[in-house]
């Protein structure tokens, strides 16, 4: 009887780093199916990095063909060829299942030469045919190399690379169209391993992605997990070692950011070796089809009264001035400007009528929706796109998002309590609307004493109050750190307002918040209050020094005479930040692939690798009010 052959594909990984692409110029004559045998890959791994040839398929057009890393070596399989029939004459008790091993054929291939035994049971005394086989062995080669595969819940991007054995560049190579959070069903293409290969997904661990340049010492900063518990966890790691893209797998309470870890500002001028001139692309919704620039008078109160064109001029000059600053360093721009209009519509035709696939970035868009449209439309071409004035929700491998996130900051804040060694109390105000806010800060003080606004005794809402009582004998001679937390102005107010009597003789009051929101800015607080209670806080920025003003906010003062705003710092110090990693390396990505720290006017950056493929900024600071001026905190 022939047994089935399964024919194992295993794939170690198609290195589909951009220095291992295959280029191939499609010759006259040529089909899908003769290149593929020729570079040992199916004609599904072509389309996977070609989607456009199932179109467009003629001569003199360039395809990317995957390294194949499948062993290609011939297997034997078994063939058999019908020769002629044995005559059997049926006694008692035997059985087509005894039959067929007997003469080793299938029972179907018994009943095929016998017919009626489909609708009839074999009986003693019957004469069949027992068809005779002459048995071939060919050679064949391997065949499928991909196959599709439906996600499961939860299972993200470095989960089905690590379960597959391949990298999340490799798995995004197979899926064009891959979106950037995976849904469950949605459908990929993957190594077409049996189901016995693939490795197990195990809820208590998360997986994380290698990064260029990245060592044991650095994932110990990371994660850390020493290379002992690495190796532990990821046995391949004794035999192979660490290796750019490979998924590893670790503990979900282990930290896969760059940590928060103090680092030395690193000058990139003294680091300059790329004198290329740089193609910057600047996206803004500038609208000028709104503004009648024939009326000089207009156009004046259209920027005094229209804050997003305020926002947009302010940080377009502060791009010019990083262009001049940078040429002064040796670096030329080739600087393109695109106006969004502030319309997906607009950007999409931007899109359609330029070839964006030689720039070395793309500055913006500002709305969600068009950063997105630029920023999925050019990660075929790796374009890296910065997002300089939002934060994406999205972020495509080729994203380099400015803005520090959320937690990061409040991490930063909490890091900061935590390393002052003189503290002696920890209090938490709160309003109702914050109490998991409040509820997160206890786990991280247990000590800490927890104390909630007022609730409306008629209605049940919160009423953003607090009775001066359950403040008494709260503070004593000493240091004592108060969390407030609430968006709401007048809770905000009276709660600064207490804190600042309460600072008598030897006692210290330190206010501090996770999220320095608009209840801080009120009408009714007074930054005296402020500076008396030394209020710290995260921040994306700081405010430059008036008193040691650097070039920058000299030449702005001169042109414009007024001090720069906080916008148009954040668009020198984005783009003169991009285009001094530019000059230092081939690319934004090989300029960004090591954990440094940049900083300049009001800000200051370092990238990481993302979970979904792309570079965020961690460089955040901790502020505080001093003498009524917002400084860096010690």
């Amino acid at each position: 009887m022939k047994k089935s052959l399964t024919v194992i594909v295993i794939i170690l990984g198609l290195n589909l780093n951009a220095q291992n692409y295959i280029e191939h110029k499609i010759k006259e004559g040529e089909t899908i199916e003769s290149i593929a045998k020729k570079y040992l890959v199916t004609p599904y791994d072509i389309y996977a990095l070609n989607p456009d040839a199932k179109a467009k398929f003629q001569a003199n057009t360039v395809l990317i063909i995957p390294n194949s890393k499948i062993k290609n070596e011939p297997i034997d399989e078994e063939s058999k060829e019908l020769i002629g029939y044995k005559t059997h004459k049926v006694k008692r008790k035997e059985t087509l299942y005894g039959l067929s091993k007997k003469y080793g054929v299938s029972e179907d291939e018994i009943k095929k030469a016998n017919r009626f035994l489909y609708s009839e049971n074999l009986k003693k005394g019957d004469k069949i045919r027992i068809p005779k086989y002459k048995t071939f062995i060919s050679k064949v080669s391997l065949k499928n190399t991909v196959k599709k595969y439906k996600v499961q819940p939860k299972e993200g991007k470095w989960r089905i690379a690590y379960k597959f054995g391949i990298t999340v560049e490799e798995l995004e190579a197979l899926n064009p169209n891959m979106k950037p959070i995976l849904q469950p069903g949605d459908e990929l293409n993957v190594p077409n391993i049996e189901d016995k290969d693939e490795k197990t997904i195990e809820a208590e661990y998360d997986y994380y992605e290698v990064l260029p340049k990245e060592g044991f010492y650095r994932l110990k900063i990371k994660t850390g997990l020493t290379q002992e518990e690495l190796e532990a966890l990821n046995p391949e790691l004794k035999e192979g070692g660490l290796k750019v893209g490979m998924v590893l797998k670790i503990p979900a309470t282990a930290q896969t950011t760059s940590g928060l870890m103090d680092l030395e500002t690193t000058k990139l001028e003294s680091k300059i070796k790329n004198y290329k001139v740089k193609k910057i692309a600047l996206m803004l919704p500038y609208r000028l089809h709104r503004v009648d620039v024939d009326s000089v008078e207009e156009a004046k109160e259209e920027i005094k009264t229209n804050k997003l064109l305020s926002t947009v001029l302010d940080f377009h000059v502060g791009v010019r001035m990083a262009l001049d600053s940078a040429k002064q360093l040796g670096i030329s721009t080739n600087l393109k400007v695109f106006d969004t209009e502030y319309q997906p519509s607009t950007v999409s035709k931007i899109l359609s009528d330029n070839d964006f696939s030689d720039y070395d970035a793309v500055i913006g868009p500002i709305q969600d929706q068009s950063f997105d449209r630029v920023a999925n439309s050019l990660k075929s071409d790796r374009v890296p796109v910065i997002a300089a004035l939002n934060n994406p929700k999205e972020i495509y491998a080729n994203v380099f998002r400015t803005i520090p996130e959320d937690k990061l900051l409040q991490t930063a804040m909490l890091d900061f309590v935590k390393a002052d060694s003189l503290k002696s109390k920890v209090v938490i105000i709160a309003d109702q609307s914050h109490r998991d806010v409040s509820e997160t800060l206890k786990k991280e003080f247990p000590t800490a004493l927890q104390i909630y606004s007022q609730k409306d005794k008629k209605t049940g809402k919160d009423a953003h109050f607090i009775y001066p009582v359950q403040l008494e004998n709260v503070f004593r001679p000493g240091k004592t750190i108060v969390f407030l937390e609430t968006n709401n102005d007048a809770f905000a107010s009276s709660i600064i307002s207490m804190l600042n009597a309460l600072i008598v003789d030897k006692t210290e009051i330190v206010l501090v918040t996770l999220d320095r929101n608009r209840a801080f800015d009120g009408k009714d607080i007074d930054n005296n209050n402020l500076s008396n209670l030394k209020f710290h806080y995260p921040s994306v920025r700081k405010d430059f020094d008036e008193y040691n003003s650097n070039g920058f906010v000299k030449a702005y003062k001169k042109e414009f005479g007024v001090s720069p705003s906080k916008y148009a710092a954040r668009g020198f110090d984005v783009t003169l930040d991009i285009l001094l990693r530019l000059a230092t390396e081939d690319n934004l990505y090989e300029a960004s692939s090591e954990v440094f720290e940049t900083e300049y006017i009001e800000n200051k950056f370092r990238y990481a690798k993302s979970l979904y493929g792309g570079y965020s900024n961690e460089a955040v600071y901790i502020v505080k009010y001093d003498n009524l001026r917002i400084v860096e905190a010690d």
